[in-house]
């Protein structure tokens, strides 16, 4: 099969029923010792389907370390099962209240592919995340009796594996309350399962406006032309596109790939959001690289490339305290001028008003 469009695989459930969830399916396909895959899949769950399955090229590349588990997630002692406080957060079960303004409503627990760097990989694809149609009912509830809260992010695992009738039913009762201006959906679908992405789905979507949906590529791989489909499909139904990566040790922390990952993401016409130091996640500690290396990056991508290239990159602070920037200094003092130095460290003032 080929990944030049989505409409050149199978319908999309048939993809995600075709995903590798043994290890054995895996060791056999690549010749691998099924014995370290068994061991952590028993902890974290696996799941990869065809299509991603297709980006691989090599064991080991950019593709493979998001998807293969990994040893080194059973060996990680630095990091802590929940690093954002998010069941200290929960007042109902399936939502989170961190910000006054704002909730996250989880409302799947499954997901296309299972990234080994997840956030929540303590639970998500596994019983640990009980979601049913009473804890969606129960938070929607929440949201109804809490008029603070104006904007929600529907989140999971991935909303967007839901059927298209369940999705219907749940963004119409969150467009019934009232104080709820913003609708958000966190998916990775459009990278790691673009054939979901039907022309009948973006028309469902748009029936709920204003609605933004973030996405998550992480490699300039992961944009196919299939991808770039499932982009156009929900652009073309207004939806604006946002995208979420995480800086990932030997998969994107260097400003080459992330410079190329920005460009092409405005070729599809997703707006890179957030870059994200990664997470605290128990298990995922191999993937983390120093926030100096963040920053570095930063200043390959500030001045070097549009603003509109340029995501924010932002810590997602531990012990649920909330997202902070982390932005390169180019101030040199400041008093009567403001004196700095620009992207390319020529220094310069500015005459600063009192």
């Amino acid at each position: 099969m080929t990944t030049t469009r989505p409409d050149k695989w199978p319908r999309w459930q048939q993809v995600l029923a075709g995903a590798i969830t043994r290890p054995e399916e895996l060791a056999a396909r690549f010749g691998l010792d099924p014995e370290p895959l068994r061991a952590v899949a028993q902890r974290y769950p696996l799941r990869i389907n065809p299509y991603y399955l297709s980006l691989i090229e090599k064991p080991g590349d950019p593709i493979w370390r998001q998807a293969v588990p990994d040893p080194r997630e059973l060996t990680d002692t630095v990091c802590p099962e929940d690093p954002l406080a998010e069941e200290e957060l929960s007042p109902v079960p399936g939502l989170v209240h961190k910000y006054p303004d704002r909730a996250l409503l989880l409302v799947a627990a499954q997901c296309a592919m299972y990234c080994r760097f997840c956030t929540r990989k303590r639970k998500v694809g596994t019983p640990a995340m009980a979601i049913s149609r009473d804890t969606v009912r129960a938070a929607i509830a929440y949201l109804a009796a809490t008029p603070a809260i104006h904007d929600v992010l529907v989140s999971g695992g991935d909303p967007l594996l839901l059927p298209d009738g369940e999705l219907a039913w749940l963004l119409g009762e969150l467009r019934r309350i009232p104080h709820l201006e913003i609708i958000r959906i966190g998916s990775r679908v459009p990278c790691t399962l673009p054939m979901r992405i039907t022309t009948r789905l973006a028309g469902l979507l748009k029936k709920f406006h204003p609605l933004y949906i973030n996405t998550h590529f992480n490699h300039p791989r992961e944009i196919t032309p299939a991808a770039a489909t499932a982009c156009a499909r929900l652009a073309d139904a207004g939806i604006p596109l946002g995208n979420q990566t995480v800086l990932l040790r030997d998969i994107n922390d260097n400003p080459a790939t992330m410079r190329e990952l920005m460009r092409n993401l405005l070729k599809i016409r997703v707006k890179p959001y957030y870059l994200f130091q990664a997470d605290l996640s128990r298990g995922t500690d191999h993937f983390r690289t120093p926030v100096e290396r963040g920053l570095a990056i930063m200043r390959e991508l500030i001045g070097h490339t549009s603003g509109l290239a340029t995501p924010t990159f932002a810590l997602d602070t531990p012990a649920g305290r909330g997202k902070i920037p982390l932005t390169p200094s180019y101030v040199a003092s400041l008093d009567d001028h403001l004196v700095f130095t620009n992207y390319q460290g020529i220094p310069g003032h500015y005459p600063n008003p009192k």
